[in-house]
């Protein structure tokens, strides 16, 4: 899988070239600060003073080389795929080398720092369910009025918390029959696919 470079991303990486390697390896470091802690515009000021540039430009070469890390460590791409989304920006192949060991020497620190930041959400633990039929009451001697009460626990972190549910047999009828879809749908290749380059 390649990764789709931007007019304006590569607009951004292309201040690479014009620096040394060891400066290209210290915005690597940064843009995986940039990670941890967030934006820190002292840096890009002290690195813009060193270099001689705009601090523009190094904010801009940092954040798109931490694109570039980012989006290949989510993606999971593979080291000649890397080479090839590189290789549309024209670089030396000194950098090109260099760009993939960055990515290679950051990529599962980057994935953890990435997984850190997703927000949790609660899941499924357990479910429990009633049928409740009502067949009279005192306005209507005869009939039926299905009820399903649902009570779903969830958890979240170390917690449990339950929700209860009550639809008629219909809608959960209509609900099941979308769960089924959903389901049947993971199965393509298509989505098959994602799901490999998300996790």
């Amino acid at each position: 899988m390649l990764l789709v470079l931007t007019d304006e991303h590569k607009e951004h990486l292309g201040f690479l070239p014009e620096v040394d390697s060891a400066v290209v390896g210290e915005f690597g470091r940064i843009a995986v600060e940039f990670l941890k802690k967030g934006s820190n515009p002292k840096i890009y000021e002290g690195a813009a003073r060193k270099l001689s540039v705009p601090v523009d430009t190094v904010q801009h070469g940092v954040e798109g080389l931490m694109y570039l890390l980012t989006e290949s460590s989510k993606l999971m791409i593979s080291e000649v795929d890397f080479q090839d989304s590189v290789l549309v920006l024209g670089f030396p192949e000194e950098l090109n080398k260099l760009l993939l060991q960055l990515y290679l020497d950051n990529r599962k620190e980057i994935r953890n720092i990435l997984c850190e930041l997703a927000p949790a959400v609660p899941h499924y633990h357990n479910l429990e369910w009633r049928l409740d039929v009502q067949l009279a009451s005192r306005a209507l001697r005869q009939q039926v009025k299905p009820a399903v009460t649902l009570q779903l626990h969830l958890q979240h972190g170390g917690e449990r918390r339950g929700r209860v549910l009550q639809t008629d047999p219909p809608t959960l009828l209509h609900l099941i029959r979308e769960l089924e879809q959903a389901l049947a749908e993971m199965k393509t290749s298509h989505c098959r696919r994602i799901a490999r380059n998300i996790k």
